[in-house]
């Protein structure tokens, strides 16, 4: 296994603790306790890591390792992990001279901003000695953290509690909580210079300095080492004072095994990362280290890890959430960390909207399960109100057209899920007529027109319009925008993928018969990677084979090449679709194109997969390693466009739902 390769245990709030197989730090997210101050958002790094190392009667020897700048790794402990795994939880084996093994484990637990680290011997043997050095910070998730004199080194033993130590670091930064079987010396320092490669790869800040309190120590020969971490707020103690670690991990353990073990898949385990509070409702994190919950991100996710995985529950609760979001007829594309001004810089997110609760209601009448009148009544009313604001027209020039097709789009603003913005330059605006924003604002209207017919006559206008004015004889394929720049009978005839939505990816397809095989031929020969999709066709002008250098560069290549694993869920269901859904279709889809991706599990971010990839072999997994519509549409392609008929609706109907 890849020693680069990324590990995450998440916290159902939005916090989670994550590394890489070696335990070398290489970004700024990895840490042992970040958590959401107010969930999912408001994120902290609390403890970023420690230095390990065992004294025994051979010598001493480290079973941790952290890199340095320039560029040097101290010490040797990542050279003696002989095993890794996430099953149930992240565990590591260190082989020492003298025949000692020692087994590390860290698990977080659901619902609290806990972290539970721990070593044992796996065979007994005398004198063994466990010394870990903490390192302490404090501060935002996105930034650095630097020397200073304002750093509370000082602990308390809250009162009455067995092994519990508190530090605040900062004033309004959550206490850091620790409860512990071992002893702890108070021995304060600044270790210095610690350096995230992967920081420095993307061309940004990417050293910072870490606060140690102190060392705990323990005798390994005498049983397990315990050492659990918890941020700690003004309210209730997250670890009841008088319970003792062992005592508390012990059921610790046991309850996480139980929920674990409910998870039919690798692939349902990690969509439940992905579920967390907001409020009193829920809501989806788009992924993880970096992301936060976008609207665009949670409406296409929750089809495949909720719909998908029969979690209809949480699916009411996050729709019924984000439903009182509207305005205007748009939601918001993004909550930001710090504030409460939303941001609504999205054409599509209200369209994704629509698709999601139709879907929804679709899977509750499937289980035949009852939609409480008042959620009804709030997802239908949402729906109405997105149709009813884009028809009158409203933000950034997003309006209904005489055509009825969809137009949006204002200079210096990017609204598509092709959203890639540096500074003041919009990379892929699209301003005029997207491909897929028409086939989302159609199937809208054919939802609405469900429960009112003022949406036929536009829908019937719109639907015409565009399987004229879209097609590309010459290419055989879609043209990506019309009325590009809002010039009446300009095109783009980028070839790009938006163009699958029209055939697969929505619930009624625009084309059928040879036009949609066509389109699914073109994509197939110019933009399918095993990981996803391209985002430009190679030989465009703006083509970049690769997704790599600054923040500049990369961003200039996200939408322009780079394949997205998530859109292989729509491509997929358009190939089947042309195919006729056939059983020999389904079973040929998931060979050639669902094994590949699954095969991805084991590479970048365990379990889960990435948000993008280069578009050119070896196809290198980029971005953020943990993504939700990539798991997503992983699971919709496994557990509905590839599943059996007859057995479909018996998967997402009677899926147990861990608690």
């Amino acid at each position: 296994m890849d020693p680069r390769a990324e590990w995450i245990e998440t916290d159902g709030l939005g916090g989670f603790a994550s590394g890489t197989v070696s335990g070398v730090r290489t970004r700024r997210y990895h840490a042992l306790l970040l958590t959401a101050t107010t969930p999912p958002t408001g994120r902290m790094v609390l403890v970023n890591g420690f230095d390990a190392w065992v004294e025994a009667p051979g010598g001493r020897f480290a079973i941790s390792s952290q890199c340095y700048a320039p560029g040097v790794t101290h010490p040797d402990g990542a050279e003696r992990i002989t095993g890794f795994g996430t099953d149930p939880w992240p565990h590591w084996q260190y082989d020492l001279p003298g025949d000692i093994q020692i087994e590390h484990e860290v698990l977080a637990k659901h619902g609290l901003p806990l972290v539970a680290v721990s070593w044992r011997l796996t065979e007994p043997s005398e004198d063994v000695i466990l010394y870990v050095r903490p390192f302490f910070s404090g501060r935002d998730y996105h930034s650095l953290h630097h020397e200073n004199p304002s750093f509370q080194f000082e602990p308390m033993s809250p009162e009455g509690s067995i092994g519990q130590l508190l530090w605040h670091p900062y004033a309004g930064v959550p206490g850091i909580l620790v409860a512990t079987n071992g002893a702890h010396c108070h021995q304060p320092d600044w270790y210095r210079n610690f350096l995230y490669e992967q920081e420095r790869d993307r061309g940004l800040d990417d050293t910072e300095d870490l606060a140690t309190p102190g060392l705990f120590r323990w005798v390994l020969s005498r049983g397990e080492a315990i050492w659990i971490l918890a941020a700690q707020g003004d309210g209730e103690a997250v670890i009841p004072p008088q319970i003792s670690a062992p005592k508390y991990l012990a059921g610790l353990r046991a309850s996480e095994k139980k929920r674990r073990s409910q998870f039919p898949s690798r692939l349902h385990k990690a969509a439940d990362a992905y579920l967390v509070q907001r409020g009193k409702g829920k809501t989806i994190v788009a992924g993880y280290p970096w992301f936060g919950d976008w609207g665009r991100d949670t409406f296409i996710s929750l089809r495949g890890l909720c719909l998908a995985t029969g979690r209809l529950d949480e699916a009411r609760a996050i729709l019924v959430e984000w439903a009182g979001a509207v305005s205007d007829g748009m939601l918001p594309n993004r909550f930001p960390d710090q504030g409460d001004v939303p941001e609504y810089n999205s054409v599509d997110a209200s369209l994704w909207y629509v698709i999601a609760a139709h879907e929804f209601l679709e899977a509750m009448a499937a289980a035949k399960r009852t939609v409480a009148t008042r959620d009804r009544a709030r997802l239908l009313g949402a729906i109405e109100a997105i149709l009813y604001g884009y028809g009158k027209g409203t933000w950034y020039g997003i309006r209904q057209d005489e055509d009825g097709l969809l137009a949006s789009g204002v200079p210096g603003l990017q609204l598509t899920w092709m959203d890639a913005k540096v500074g003041d330059w919009v990379v892929t605006p699209r301003i005029g007529k997207p491909v897929e924003v028409q086939a989302l604002w159609l199937n809208a209207l054919r939802i609405g027109s469900k429960f009112s017919n003022r949406w036929e006559e536009v829908l019937a206008n719109g639907t015409t319009t565009f399987r004229t004015r879209f097609w590309n004889e010459t290419a055989r394929c879609l043209y990506d925008v019309v009325d590009a720049e809002h010039q009446a009978g300009a095109v783009d005839a980028s070839m790009r993928p938006n163009q699958i939505f029209a055939v697969g990816g929505l619930p009624y397809p625009l084309l059928e018969g040879d036009q949609a095989r066509a389109v699914v031929d073109v994509v197939e020969a110019w933009l399918w990677t095993p990981l996803g999709l391209r985002t430009l066709a190679p030989g465009e002008p703006a083509y970049r084979p690769r997704y790599e250098g600054n923040v500049h560069q990369r961003d200039g290549a996200y939408h322009q090449g780079t394949a997205w694993p998530w859109l292989l869920g729509p491509f997929v269901e358009a190939w089947v679709r042309v195919r006729g859904n056939s059983a020999k279709a389904k079973r040929e889809a998931r060979t050639r194109f669902l094994t590949p991706l699954l095969r991805h599990l084991d590479e970048a971010g365990l379990g889960h997969i990435s948000e993008i990839a280069d578009a050119e072999p070896p196809h290198r997994p980029r971005g953020c390693p943990f993504q939700a519509w990539s798991v997503g549409e992983a699971l919709r392609l496994e557990n509905i466009i590839l599943a059996p008929a007859t057995s479909a609706k018996r998967k997402t109907a009677n899926r147990k739902r861990p608690r």
